[in-house]
């Protein structure tokens, strides 16, 4: 028991400096993060609104197909009828699938948000703290690790959904 009364645990230090660059580098790789998911978010919007439109069209020249028809009869629908549920399918697997990377993007952007903000606020706190050129014991660096570890099951979690 005497062994652990003395101050035989060696606490590593971490120049503030370097603290400050690995946080400026945090922000600044979850903030062009945070841009890029906006943007593909857009993207998926863009192709998607493309989609309806494609498929409107097409409903829209079907139908005005079998109305200018001059056999319009019970035995001549089987087709129309056939190529639209396809076009239905495809349609709504097609949007099933844009949706769902619209989700895992927009999934993605909140984590990125998330740990711009922890470390925006952590560098917050460095910044207003006063003091010496090193800051206190490891367990900051482990809160910081932490934080990272934490971001990585929450965007691995997409894999998983």
């Amino acid at each position: 028991m005497a062994e652990y009364e003395g101050n035989n645990h060696s606490v590593s230090m971490i120049p503030k400096e370097a603290a400050l660059q690995a946080l400026n580098t945090i922000i600044q790789l979850h903030s062009e993060k945070t841009l890029e998911k906006k943007r593909a978010v857009d993207l998926q919007k863009k192709e998607l609104w493309k989609l309806f439109h494609l498929f409107f069209l097409f409903l829209g020249l079907v139908f005005l197909g079998q109305a200018q028809s001059t056999r319009l009869q019970c035995r001549h629908c089987w087709v129309p009828i056939g190529l639209l549920s396809m076009s239905h399918l495809i349609f709504y697997v097609s949007v099933a699938q844009t949706l769902r990377c619209i989700n895992g993007f927009k999934y993605q952007r909140r984590c990125h948000k998330l740990t711009l903000g922890l470390a925006t606020d952590r560098l917050r706190q460095l910044k207003m703290r006063d003091g010496a050129e090193e800051l206190g014991p490891a367990f900051w660096l482990l809160d910081l690790y932490l934080w990272l570890y934490g971001f990585l099951i929450c965007c691995s979690s997409l894999f998983f959904l």
